[in-house]
């Protein structure tokens, strides 16, 4: 297969199942121990039933389901899998290049802090729209603080 499809899908498992990117790059133990992970956090913060109120768009009641000491640890493991998953498929070669992810994971974790009170245009968003938002300008920032290293640092 060619390296950009293996890559780009690598991104697409990963994006559906932490973990799945990893089983079909034959890393098993990495991959299972992503998935069980997944698990243990989607349960453990009640993510699935978030999901689902969130989606029908009762956000108060997705916010009183959530158990925010575990879904806090969901940004940075989703950003990681899909990195590892990318690299193990070839990608990741250039300096820097993780940074999108790693600032990705960071701002949308900050989404996650203040999901339960923090309005755009006097709407709650609640604990699963606020944090995907947040990927947009945490993948900006992590893409302009990339090109400013790669400006401003020698070569390795």
């Amino acid at each position: 297969m060619e390296t950009k499809n293996k890559k780009l899908e690598a991104i697409l498992w990963s994006i559906a199942l932490p973990g799945f990117a990893q089983v079909l790059n034959r890393k098993m133990f990495k991959g299972l121990l992503f998935v069980l992970l997944e698990f243990l956090i989607n349960v453990q913060s009640n993510f699935n039933e978030v999901i689902m109120l969130s989606f029908l768009g009762r956000i108060q009641e997705a916010i009183e389901q959530t158990d925010y000491q575990w879904l806090m640890f969901y940004p940075c493991l989703y950003m990681f899998a899909m990195w590892d998953a990318y690299k193990d498929a070839g990608g990741g070669q250039q300096p820097y290049s993780f940074f999108p992810l790693v600032f990705a994971a960071y701002v949308v974790t900050v989404g996650c802090i203040y999901s339960s009170n923090f309005r755009i245009f006097g709407v709650l968003l609640g604990p699963v729209w606020l944090p995907m938002l947040f990927v947009i300008p945490g993948l900006i920032l992590g893409f302009l603080i990339r090109i400013l290293l790669l400006k401003y640092t020698l070569p390795y």
